[in-house]
């Protein structure tokens, strides 16, 4: 059901970012303006990856595995995460170079109506579906429909804000500044992609953690708090355990070392305490992989 409702929201992004590119670069070409081929620009590779994004949700919400991918293909979803977000940081780089060649140029002269008009249609479309995205994501708690939502606001505060500079600039077209208006697209790019390079900067990172398997803190904790519980409890001697989480799964590795006269003398006793660690650690589900063994050899910790 999660799987489904994500890729609905994802079909939608891609349909409508296609609308908003092609409208970019149209307007772009027909204002003169940089900064609005840039936004064309920006939503065409945008489209591209959630694209990207629709196809891995398809691909790790399968239940069943093949021989050559035994642990199923959570791993891809961090590394689509990566590459999407790191995508979106070199076209803000490679933007604000453009703005700083076209300042030391002198600027550009732009048609102001064509400019005005796209930065209030696609402004609108920008925010309306940061929204309604943001809204849905609350019940699917998708990273793929975050970072997406994310990109629809970045694209939003570039439409406002070049609405706003676009707007300045043509109020003083019959004024003494007049001379300053050619300089108002490239500042205004300059300026958003200094502030917008670091939206996706956090979610490179916590894509990074997972791909080189760090351990998440908060899910070590809890594994710890729980086996502290069920080592007193049952009188175990001591335990190890290692966590990871890559995409949407969650990879606990646990290893309890018990007396040798400990009275685990059938699996149905074993499985009964695996159970309630399990039961314990809760979150269970086919994105829970859970591995609890018992050995009175210390040396198998």
């Amino acid at each position: 059901m999660q799987a489904n409702a994500e890729q609905r929201l994802l079909k939608l992004s891609i349909a409508v970012t296609i609308a908003v590119a092609a409208s970019g670069v149209l307007f772009g070409l027909l204002s003169g303006s940089m900064s609005i081929v840039f936004d064309g620009v920006f939503s065409a590779i945008d489209a591209a990856m959630s694209g990207l994004a629709l196809f891995v949700s398809r691909l790790v919400s399968r239940v069943t595995v093949n021989r050559r991918f035994q642990f199923g293909y959570w791993h891809i979803e961090p590394m689509v995460l990566a590459f999407n977000g790191g995508t979106l940081m070199l076209l803000c780089f490679y933007a604000f170079l453009n703005a700083v060649d076209s300042l030391l140029a002198g600027g550009r002269q732009l048609d102001f109506d064509w400019a005005m008009a796209y930065a209030v249609v696609v402004c609108g479309v920008c925010f309306a579906l940061f929204f309604y995205e943001r809204h849905a994501n609350r019940r699917i708690e998708s990273d793929f429909i975050r970072l997406d939502a994310q990109s629809w606001l970045m694209s939003g505060c570039i439409s406002l804000a070049l609405l706003v500079a676009f707007a300045i600039a043509w109020g003083l077209t019959d004024t003494s500044y007049a001379r300053f208006t050619p300089y108002a697209d490239p500042i205004v790019l300059a300026l958003l992609t200094l502030v917008l390079v670091f939206v996706p900067i956090h979610t490179v990172r916590k894509a990074l953690t997972e791909i080189l398997l760090i351990t998440p803190p908060d899910l070590d904790a809890h594994v710890r708090q729980v086996m502290d519980e069920i080592v007193k409890r049952h009188g175990f001697r001591t335990y190890t355990s290692y966590v990871a989480k890559v995409g949407r799964a969650q990879f606990i590795e646990i290893h309890v070392a018990v007396p040798p006269d400990t009275p685990l003398d059938s699996v149905a006793k074993a499985d009964a305490i695996r159970r309630e660690i399990a039961t314990a650690i809760g979150d269970e589900g086919p994105q829970r992989w859970l591995t609890v063994d018992f050995t009175a050899d210390p040396n198998w910790l």
